[in-house]
């Protein structure tokens, strides 16, 4: 039969057990957070280059996206949506709406802008660019959204 010292260890055994395992829950939440760092990073890093896709090849999708949201009744609709690290000022000018706002753009959201003015204004379409969230009460994210109603 087990003596008590085999069923209860003693408590300064326990609180080492323990301060293992946290360093081991510390350590797997610093390699995740790195590895997801890392991901966001090279996203940011992917969308602020051209995207690559042909002149047909953006008209076609754009086409979908507003076709899909006139299906659904809609008279706009929310088509991209990127950090703010995207523009040259972090979104400040987006969001102060100063005038020559849209040169701060790069990359997909830069190649949004230039399909909305070579094709889509031309046809009466009107486009966006807005914050859409401010974590801890700063820009956050920008939408751009396409409209077609009145």
């Amino acid at each position: 039969m087990p003596g008590i010292d085999d069923l209860i260890p003693d408590a300064a055994q326990i609180r080492k057990e323990a301060a293992i395992k946290d360093a081991e829950k510390a350590d797997e939440y610093v390699r995740l957070a790195t590895v997801v760092e890392a991901e966001k990073r090279a996203l940011i890093e992917r969308l602020s280059k051209p995207s690559g896709k042909s002149e047909e090849e953006k008209v076609k999708l754009a086409s979908t996206i507003i076709q899909r949201a006139v299906r659904n009744g809609l008279t706009e609709v929310l088509v991209y949506r990127f950090p703010n690290s995207l523009c040259t000022d972090k979104g400040r000018a987006i969001n102060q709406m100063e005038k020559g706002w849209e040169t701060t753009l790069t990359g997909v959201p830069k190649e949004i802008f230039q399909l909305w003015t070579d094709y889509l204004k031309p046809r009466g379409y009107r486009i966006a660019y807005q914050i859409i969230d401010f974590p801890g009460g700063i820009p956050g994210d920008i939408g751009v959204t396409i409209a077609w109603d009145e």
